[in-house]
């Protein structure tokens, strides 16, 4: 069958190993993958520390990581709109498709959700396996480095576009990689004002790059009393919660204007005290909560804005390492002091191997 390496969280406590592991199976609805690149997201920085989310949510042993570009090599015999040599990225939640929730346009919610790589096997390896059906097509000039992006850009998509945005005040609140991808989507998008708002300078010098018209640096700064004061005392018009901290939650919702519209990303990891008659109820709030991606309209909008280069997700990639060196980048990502951080895998200095190549294997 083959074999390939893979990075595995292999116990329930911190770190991962990484491993020689039997080339997955594909289905009969399923392709194989050669994976070329992928990123980091905060969901694998929680998986990799091995926080109280992942105890609760993630199998192991498992490959993790769900952002990635790659090459089919294999399709499953039911697969009809895929094919080998394909250059694809895939949508990682993998949903019924036949409850209530699905059939009536909201599978991004639905409630049997596999996740790729957290509760299914990922893309930290040298091959993969998704589901035909949540393949997203790339273009073959699409570099590997920018498609592997694009699953964490549906994220800053999703929450961006929840509601209007053109002409309006909007306040970023935490701009990791997915706050700093809000900026770009939020000014290529009609945005007026936009503010970025963090405690790490190195992410708001990003986000000035990305084209932010302020940084607030909430350590020097109250968060409230700075955003309104930047809004000239009305509050913003949108408020975009990265960050899931509670006193920066909070903030936001003081700092909105009345009527305006709070876009929730980020996840806390315990129960936030609300005022909510003061600052919901009677401001005429209106509240969304954003789990990554609509199914599949998010995929449609994202790739629109890369394609026609309205935005430049260049200057999000800030570091690249090989697999193998997988230590240094996680640790990399837990210092903040970066950007989105890729993996390359064709240049994995791992071992001699032998390329799949299309057709020649057959996995069964």
């Amino acid at each position: 069958m083959g074999t390939m390496m893979g990075l595995v969280k292999t116990h329930r406590a911190p770190g991962a190993v990484l491993k020689e592991l039997p080339i997955p199976r594909y289905g009969p609805d399923e392709v194989l993958v050669r994976v070329k690149a992928t990123s980091i997201c905060g969901t694998d920085v929680h998986i990799y520390k091995w926080d109280s989310w992942a105890e609760s949510a993630v199998v192991t042993p498992n490959v993790f990581g769900h952002e990635f570009a790659g090459i089919v090599v294999k399709v499953g015999n039911d697969v009809k709109h895929v094919k080998p040599g394909d250059h694809i990225s895939a949508e990682g939640h993998m949903v019924c498709g036949v409850c209530k929730t699905c059939r009536t346009g909201n599978a991004h919610v639905c409630p049997h959700t596999r996740s790729f790589g957290i509760t299914t096997p990922g893309c930290f390896a040298e091959y993969a396996v998704v589901k035909a059906s949540n393949v997203i097509h790339n273009r073959a000039d699409m570099p590997y480095e920018i498609g592997c992006l694009q699953d964490p850009l549906g994220n800053a998509v999703q929450t961006v576009l929840s509601g209007d945005i053109v002409g309006k005040s909007v306040a970023i609140i935490g701009v990791g990689p997915i706050g700093l991808m809000a900026v770009a989507v939020a000014k290529a998008s009609g945005a007026g004002l936009v503010i970025a708002a963090d405690v790490n300078p190195y992410r708001l010098e990003l986000a000035r790059q990305m084209g932010a018209d302020i940084m607030i640096n909430s350590t020097q700064t109250p968060l409230a009393d700075a955003i309104m004061a930047a809004t000239a005392g009305e509050g913003a018009e949108v408020v975009l919660e990265m960050s899931g901290h509670a006193d920066a939650i909070r903030a936001g919702f003081e700092a909105a204007a009345p009527a305006a519209r709070l876009s929730l990303l980020g996840i806390p990891t315990k129960e936030v005290s609300l005022d909510l008659s003061k600052h919901i109820i009677f401001k005429g709030l209106r509240i969304e909560g954003i789990t990554g991606r609509r199914m599949y309209q998010t995929w449609y909008q994202l790739k629109g804005l890369i394609e026609q280069k309205r935005i430049n997700l260049r200057p999000l990639i800030t570091h690249t390492f090989t697999l193998d060196r997988f230590e240094e980048a996680f640790e990399l990502m837990a210092s903040g002091l970066c950007g989105k951080v890729i993996f390359t895998h064709d240049s994995m200095p791992l071992r001699q191997k032998e390329e799949i190549e299309y057709g020649q294997l057959e996995l069964t």
